[in-house]
């Protein structure tokens, strides 16, 4: 397998078509993944947006006092309440702002980024992930698009790449039926291939000033297996997040 940049990708502006500007820029094959990074979707999508359209509410203060109390920084309440109007779930309240989006991801600040954002406060995640990740399918050669993000880890340090939207290809491998090593049949495996491949293209794709949004990952297979289009968790069988709504916070 090899994965390798889309190279001199510019400035994304709201409009641009994504597709049309990795398409100029490489020649695609049919099996190739092409991996997009939210923040270049959200700006072709025109996902910007300021402190000032999001007049804090009641409930919003409220979350940013205590957050202020509990880290001595202060906390915007127009900030807590732009996390909760992208956001269906409030999964914790402190020492951050854990929520799930639209869509079922689950991250803190429902992923708001305020880095990288020319002009305005905020850029929010796209709306609609999976069906970004069609839109661009559409308008390249490659038959598969995943849209990464990047977000911590619950009990470790670091981010990586995770996916918040796919086309082309499930979710996951499906190994549950399939044989080990020493013949016995595996019962839970179930392999998040698009987690994995969003984790590979971030390594190249890289942080900072000095990043690159489009990652091509070349001769990936997905092999004889069994395939999963599951991906985020019910909350039913959900245990962390169920844990989550008892807890609290004691500093």
């Amino acid at each position: 397998m090899e994965l390798f940049p889309v190279p001199d990708v510019p400035e994304i502006r709201e409009g641009d078509d994504l597709a049309a500007l990795v398409s100029e820029r490489v020649d695609l094959r049919p099996d190739d993944v092409v991996c997009v990074a939210s923040t270049v979707v959200s700006k072709a999508e025109g996902r910007f947006a300021d402190l000032d359209d999001f007049p804090a509410g009641p409930r919003a203060r409220e979350l940013a006092a205590r957050l202020a109390e509990l880290t001595g920084d202060e906390k915007d309440p127009r900030f807590a309440q732009a996390v909760l109007e992208e956001s269906v779930d409030l999964v914790m309240s402190e020492p951050f702002l854990l929520t799930e989006t639209r869509f079922g991801h689950v991250g803190v600040n429902a992923g708001i980024d305020r880095s990288n954002v020319p002009d305005h406060d905020l850029l929010l995640l796209p709306k609609r992930p999976a069906e970004s990740a069609e839109r661009i399918r559409a308008g390249v050669d490659a038959d598969r698009v995943v849209v990464t993000d990047t977000c911590g880890r619950p009990f470790r340090h670091g981010q990586r790449g995770v996916a918040i939207g796919w086309a082309g290809l499930s979710a996951s491998r499906d190994w549950r039926g399939e044989a080990d090593r020493d013949g016995r049949e595996l019962g839970v495996t179930v392999e998040s291939v698009v987690d994995e491949l969003a984790a590979a293209a971030n390594l190249v794709q890289g942080e900072g000033d000095g990043g690159t949004p489009v990652v091509v990952v070349r001769n990936f297979e997905w092999g004889d297996h069994g395939e999963s289009d599951a991906h985020f968790r019910d909350i039913d069988g959900d245990f962390v997040r169920q844990a989550l709504r008892e807890w609290r916070y004691d500093p």
